[in-house]
């Protein structure tokens, strides 16, 4: 059976009024944009979404909005990683109750767990819901704490609905042992690079990313997808140069940079909250050059 997590994943951002409240009306222009121009499936809030940012209160009225607008289209994750455990647990339960396809999960944030730890954590968290799982491995916001090959396997063996993970080192090495432990016990293992870095790990198991730039441009997101899946590596090659060099535009005060290169694309969806500054005008003229020399303002849809 083969696994519904798939292809380069569109996470949104959460747009913002000028007081910084939750815009919801944009939030659901966000999520149609999405699902319009071939998003194999939605997950929200990851960090491009300014989850660290966000009350729980807010995160379960986008999770919900999320669910409503998506309705049934696509399949929508919600990320559920949160500073104290016991939200987490409360968050993938909401997930659960309001109807979501499956839920994220990074390893405890600030603290230095050991790997017993993450895994009583991630048993804890599997069992307390039906749905589908998908764990966060991302150690430079960890402090070097990871999921390793062998806690993998032990998860994968206990947990049935332990379905995939988000391998966001950027370590070839790493991905590929994590791809040789879970597709030897479970073939169908959902392997996602954590922004799309497709080409170094589609010949590794990979079947897809999660996108950091997708809110710019799908349709590279789509292209660079498509060339490496068909082996077409050259094409695929030309294709994640230039979508590393998006990477590097934008992770740059993330996610404020890409929120200033969705007012260039017609898409503005107001500030980033503090701390994190929002773009300056300075800032989206020299976005509005970049994305003109990389050809990516006509070849990309502009507005709603």
């Amino acid at each position: 059976m083969q696994n519904k997590f798939r292809g380069v994943m569109q996470s949104p951002i959460t747009p913002l009024k000028d007081d910084y409240s939750l815009d919801l009306p944009t939030f659901e222009k966000v999520l149609d944009f999405h699902v319009r121009t071939g998003a194999p499936a939605i997950s929200w809030p990851h960090h491009k979404g300014e989850s660290l940012s966000l009350t729980i209160p807010e995160r379960k009225r986008f999770a919900e909005a999320t669910v409503k607008v998506v309705a049934g289209r696509v399949p929508v994750t919600i990320h559920v990683s949160a500073l104290a455990v016991e939200d987490t647990m409360e968050l993938a339960q909401h997930a659960q109750r309001i109807g979501a396809n499956g839920i994220l999960a990074i390893t405890p944030y600030f603290w230095t767990p050991t790997r017993e730890a993450i895994h009583d954590y991630f048993i804890r968290l599997c069992t307390s819901i039906d749905l589908p799982v998908l764990s966060y491995n991302s150690p430079s916001y960890l402090a070097g704490v990871e999921i390793t090959g062998d806690l993998m396997s032990r998860l994968i063996e206990r947990l049935p609905n332990f379905v995939g993970v988000k391998e966001a080192s950027f370590n070839s090495e790493k991905f590929l042992e994590i791809s040789r432990v879970a597709l030897s016990l479970r073939p169908n293992f959902a392997l996602l690079t954590g922004v799309e870095f497709l080409l170094p790990s589609v010949p590794l198991g990979g079947v897809g990313s999660y996108s950091a730039a997708g809110s710019v441009c799908p349709n590279l997101c789509a292209a660079l997808f498509e060339a490496c899946m068909a082996g077409e590596w050259p094409r695929a090659r030309e294709l994640q140069y230039k979508m590393t060099r998006l990477w590097h535009l934008f992770k740059d005060q993330y996610p404020s940079s890409l929120k200033g290169g969705m007012v260039i694309m017609g898409r503005p969806v107001g500030p980033t909250r503090p701390p994190l500054p929002t773009a300056t005008k300075e800032r989206q003229v020299f976005i509005e050059k970049e994305l003109a020399d990389m050809g990516v303002l006509d070849s990309e849809p502009h507005g709603w």
